[in-house]
């Protein structure tokens, strides 16, 4: 049974900068990924997909992305980032290996998978949230007779070319997707507030140097005032488009779903062919139920990423709940640092102890 100092669960952009730090630390690692190649969550995404903010802010730490053909990276030019990067780094991945299990038993933890067990005096995970998409049991949900997809699992709008299209959700990923789809289907957007825009030269720059002040305002108690919401739609190329086209007009949630109807408060009747779910997603954490740590809402009480339950165990890139704006590109640097420094200190202690 190999042993590490630390084990990393996951292999994406989170997993990867907690590597180079903790490799600037000179802790020994694994990184164990269920994926059967390089880019984490991103191999996962739409076809489509772009980054509304350029490569000088999207890019992991150490090295900067390469220059991408367009202002936006693209979905295939983020992979071949993210492939690059670990090879440059030379980190030490295991893949595809699905953990099963974590347990902690005689001062140290045993990672069970798929293909055998390791130990490790530490382990981080950073699976992130992708396997966790979220749908919102609508009434009659079960009887719908058409197919439904979450974005996680959307790739094209190519088979819903003539149909009759539900999209669901009101982030940047619903418009996005909204956009793409109505180019060969009528659709119909449904929010649960009416979208709000940011304006056409606000783009993922201003939201990370607004998001940095923030936390630094936070960090010494203070509030700042806010030119732009944080979580109002990020006007990419595709989505000015569908607004040209007059397509950005949502209607608000319905109540019921019935077989392939949906229906709204005064019983408005919408017959559909097909829904894409772009509702988010939610941690998920059943790799570390044996270990107790989560907590009702599915999550893990954390300082930051630490777990505080369980000593030895962080959590990186699941969201704000484990270090601001943990779960971005550029975000996860400063909590992948601080982990790093903190899991050196833990071993050190033990170390001694």
């Amino acid at each position: 049974m190999n042993t590490y100092d630390v084990i990393i669960i996951g292999g994406g952009q989170s997993a990867l900068a907690t590597a180079y730090f903790l490799k600037r630390e000179n802790i020994s690692f694994l990184i164990l990924d269920s994926n059967i190649g390089p880019g984490g969550a991103w191999t996962h995404t739409w076809n489509s997909l772009k980054l509304f903010s350029p490569k000088e802010y999207s890019s992991l730490p150490g090295w900067m992305m390469p220059p991408t053909k367009e202002t936006y990276p693209s979905k295939k030019e983020i992979i071949n980032y993210l492939s690059e990067y670990e090879k440059r780094y030379e980190f030490e991945v295991k893949r595809p290996f699905k953990v099963k299990d974590v347990i902690f038993r005689e001062e140290k933890f045993i990672v069970s998978t798929d293909m055998g067990e390791f130990t490790s005096k530490a382990v981080i995970s950073a699976t992130g949230n992708w396997s966790g998409p979220f749908i919102p049991n609508y009434k009659g949900i079960e009887t719908f007779q058409g197919d439904q997809i979450h974005s996680a699992f959307y790739q094209d709008a190519d088979s819903y070319r003539g149909k009759r299209v539900l999209v669901v959700g009101g982030g940047n990923s619903g418009a996005q997707i909204l956009a793409e789809v109505s180019k060969c289907a009528e659709t119909i957007w449904v929010t649960r507030e009416t979208p709000e825009f940011l304006p056409d030269d606000v783009d993922g720059r201003y939201l990370f140097n607004l998001a940095t002040k923030k936390y630094q305002a936070m960090l010494k108690g203070e509030k700042i005032e806010e030119a732009y919401n944080l979580a109002k739609i990020v006007m990419i190329d595709s989505v000015k488009e569908a607004r040209d086209r007059n397509i950005l007009q949502a209607k608000p949630p319905f109540v019921e779903i019935r077989n392939n109807s949906v229906f709204w408060a005064d019983g408005t009747e919408e017959k559909i062919d097909s829904i894409i779910w772009c509702t988010g997603f939610k941690s998920k954490l059943d790799h570390l139920a044996s270990l107790n740590i989560i907590n009702k809402e599915g999550k893990a009480d954390t300082k930051d990423s630490r777990s505080l339950k369980r000593p030895g165990l962080w959590l990186v890139g699941y969201g704000d709940w484990t270090g601001f704006a943990s779960a971005t590109l550029i975000g996860v640097q400063r909590t992948a640092k601080q982990t790093a420094k903190e899991v050196k200190q833990y071993l050190e202690t033990n170390a001694k102890s």
